[in-house]
């Protein structure tokens, strides 16, 4: 039986370059976004001769009945997914003494709530089939930095409710990962990718990333892993 996977905001950037790796890999993939023109435009990059394999649903990760939804979709059109990558993310920065409260609930509510409700609509799909949930964090969850507070508060309760949820959930044979980039070239916070961020590391990266851990034998768990460009801005 063909295996599915479940991406959180996967119509651009790091979520996009998972889906591709894993639908060349002869993978089901259903993915999540808040925006349907961007799903939309995915689908029809992902389609050609993967059209088949492909679902996309409009969901926003903080809405607990939209996600239940889309798992739902996913069993109907394929297989309960035995990978899940939690990837939906936004950022919004600046002084603390002068953030806005909404920007900060958006924040914590799809980097780190989204998560938590990504799992516990997956976690019995997880456990029956012995899965593979997967956070995108970021080495903000470790590094912290001016104008950061509700982005690096956020990254750093992902790492801890990954890491946490990997103990939870071992013993039943689900493994649980962060992968914690820094610079990334995707549409992230409003850029726009260019030639100029060659340097940075690229979603296709990270999706090899993500391919590793599925293929690591069920033995072995790399529960944390940080990455960062291996030249910051460039050769010089």
């Amino acid at each position: 039986m063909t295996q599915t996977a479940f991406i959180t905001g996967g119509s651009k950037g790091i979520g996009l370059g998972i889906a591709k790796a894993l639908l060349e890999d002869g993978w089901n993939v259903a993915f999540t976004g808040r925006n349907q023109a961007a799903l939309d435009q995915a689908v029809t990059e992902l389609g050609g001769e993967h059209a088949s394999r492909v679902l996309a649903v409009a969901a926003d990760v903080q809405d607990r009945d939209a996600l239940t939804a889309a798992f739902d979709a996913t069993r109907a059109r394929f297989n309960s997914p035995s990978l899940v990558v939690a990837n939906a993310g936004i950022g919004a920065f600046g002084d603390v003494s002068e953030m806005d409260p909404n920007d900060w609930d958006d924040v914590i509510g799809i980097n780190l709530t989204g998560a938590f409700n990504t799992l516990q609509a997956a976690v019995q799909d997880l456990k029956q089939e012995q899965g593979l949930f997967i956070t995108i964090g970021s080495l903000a969850g470790t590094n912290f930095f001016a104008g950061g507070a509700a982005y690096n508060a956020s990254k750093f309760g992902l790492l801890g409710f990954s890491q946490a949820a990997m103990l939870d959930l071992r013993p039943f044979g689900v493994r649980v990962s962060t992968i914690m980039p820094g610079s990334v070239s995707t549409h992230f916070n409003g850029h726009t990718p260019s030639d100029a961020d060659a340097w940075k590391i690229q979603p296709e990266d990270i999706a090899d990333l993500v391919r590793s851990l599925v293929r690591m034998p069920a033995r072995t768990l790399p529960s944390k892993i940080e990455v960062r460009p291996s030249q910051p801005g460039g050769p010089k």
